[in-house]
């Protein structure tokens, strides 16, 4: 079956499982090459949050009424995007951790869009998360093709919210992909990524990070990866820094900004950047 045939039926049907096509995937891997993966595409479910100072009476229902007050300035938003971005695909870029994920879910709740992680249908196609890991030391050529296969087959749809695994911006034809659709880099201060890495292991699978080690050495890695990442991350068509969005909500704790922050931000540039397009497209229409 044709590849445009099966996402048309899944796109169109949830609940689902989506299949990417295998026909172009390295035959390193030794599981059938059917890229098969659920989907986020639940508006029923509440938005996940990062861990917040707990307080009581008078506090907690200020902050639960803020909560849904931001709730519904991020529905109104993400409505008033919408049109404008007509079905654009949104790609995040940065280092794997779970503000990026759990943002991803949220967008794709809020544009009603797909959310795909490439990181997990490369796991999937090499035959789980041990395979690739596997693959990934003993053909790096093999891994890194898979990582370009799934970028060109999801950066060919609309409709999504793709997190992109680091492989992403390793190459200038992965970098083509992306301009397919809006990039956005979500930059996480490193000391918090590596304690998510020490936590979730899973999230190494794209990295160059040793799985065993102390936090220190995590958080070395990591700055050594980062400084060879970062000139591929800045080519996202645009930055949303934890780090600012916690200073600019006046927040002395990172660790307070909630997944609605840095989503209502996201939506923001995702907004500037759609009306930059637009101006464009008006100013090249002849007179």
């Amino acid at each position: 079956m044709e590849m445009t045939t099966i996402l048309h039926s899944s796109l169109t049907n949830p609940p689902f499982t989506a299949h990417l096509s295998p026909s172009k995937f390295p035959r390193s891997f030794s599981t059938p090459f059917r890229l098969r993966t659920s989907l986020s595409f639940s508006p029923s479910l509440p938005p996940k949050s990062f861990p917040t100072n707990c307080s009581v009476s008078d506090d907690t229902t200020s902050s639960n009424v803020a909560t849904v007050d931001l709730s519904i300035a991020l529905k109104k938003k993400a409505t008033d995007v919408s049109a404008d971005l007509r079905g654009t695909s949104i790609f995040l870029v940065g280092m794997n951790n779970s503000v990026k994920s759990s943002l991803g879910m949220l967008l794709a709740d809020l544009f009603r869009y797909y959310y795909f992680d490439s990181d997990a249908l490369v796991s999937e196609a090499a035959g789980g998360e041990s395979a690739a890991i596997s693959l990934k030391e003993s053909d790096e050529k093999g891994f890194r093709e898979s990582e370009t296969e799934v970028l060109k087959q999801l950066s060919s749809m609309g409709r999504l919210v793709v997190c992109a695994g680091d492989g992403a911006v390793q190459n200038s034809t992965n970098l083509a992909l992306l301009r397919h659709g809006i990039s956005i880099w979500i930059d996480v201060p490193l000391d918090m990524v590596a304690k998510g890495i020490i936590g979730n292991k899973s999230l190494l699978l794209s990295s160059e990070i040793a799985i065993s080690g102390s936090y220190s050495e995590v958080l070395s890695q990591l700055m050594a990866l980062y400084e060879d990442m970062r000139r591929g991350y800045a080519t996202a068509d645009a930055t949303v820094s934890l780090q600012k969005v916690a200073y600019q909500l006046g927040y002395e704790d990172m660790d307070a900004v909630t997944t609605e922050d840095i989503t209502m931000e996201v939506l923001k540039e995702i907004e500037r950047l759609t009306k930059v397009k637009k101006m464009m497209e008006a100013a090249a229409r002849p007179f």
